[in-house]
């Protein structure tokens, strides 16, 4: 459906968006860019979802207040990689290079946030590839594929036919968090749910995942605050 503004300062985008699961007028306000969705079921009319948004508007800014600004990925930038906290700066020759702080990226300054965003998902698909195999051995347990993607609403998935798909930004994450995404999405292979059995077969090949699923719940959006050219 089409956007609406509520007026102010600044002005406000919201999204409407019919569902017929619905069964009340929802807001919803996402972590990651602060996009405002009013979900309304079908047959209510938009001008009282509209006049619901209104209601709703000291919440609404007071939210989009606390959120976070975006980092757009430059020379200068400070970023995580693998948990530790990195400086982009100006590289020389044809690789990126990490050492001492600092992740050196070569070629023009324009290209400095693609050129990295390559070189995270080239990291992430070692690391993911490697984490899995080990997973997938001790469950007994053999998958299909892995694909490499930026998804928005989860950091990984697996397929019933055994494909297993993961976010490249886990790469920011620290090592444990990665490798528990990994443990998470192998353990699917077993058990398609998220039964007693299941959990139990995440921590019979990982160990104890809480501390690692808690950093995601906690920490897990602000992997999503950089932004690489896109």
């Amino acid at each position: 459906m089409v956007d609406h503004v509520l007026q102010g300062t600044p002005d406000v985008p919201i999204l409407l968006r019919r569902s017929g699961r619905a069964r009340r007028i929802s807001l919803r306000i996402s972590q990651l860019d602060g996009r405002v969705t009013l979900t309304l079921p079908n047959g209510v009319p938009e001008s009282e979802a509209l006049s619901f948004a209104r209601q709703k508007e000291s919440w609404i800014r007071s939210h989009l207040e606390r959120r976070e600004d975006d980092v757009p990925v430059a020379l200068g930038s400070e970023i995580p990689v693998q948990g530790v906290t990195h400086r982009v700066v100006q590289g020389q020759g044809r690789r990126v290079v990490m050492e001492d702080g600092m992740i050196m990226v070569p070629g023009p300054v324009e290209r400095i946030g693609a050129r990295l965003k390559g070189h995270f998902k080239q990291m992430a698909r070692v690391r993911l590839v490697g984490a899995s195999d080990e997973y997938a051995t001790r469950l007994g347990k053999s998958y299909d594929r892995i694909s490499i993607r930026d998804t928005r609403s989860r950091w990984g998935s697996c397929s019933s036919n055994g494909t297993l798909m993961y976010s490249w930004r886990l790469i920011m994450a620290p090592d444990a968090v990665l490798d528990y995404v990994a443990a998470h999405e192998v353990a699917h292979l077993a058990e398609m749910n998220h039964s007693p059995a299941y959990w139990a077969g995440v921590e019979r090949i990982f160990g104890d995942y809480r501390p690692a699923r808690r950093w995601l719940k906690n920490e897990g959006n602000m992997l999503h605050r950089f932004k690489f050219g896109d």
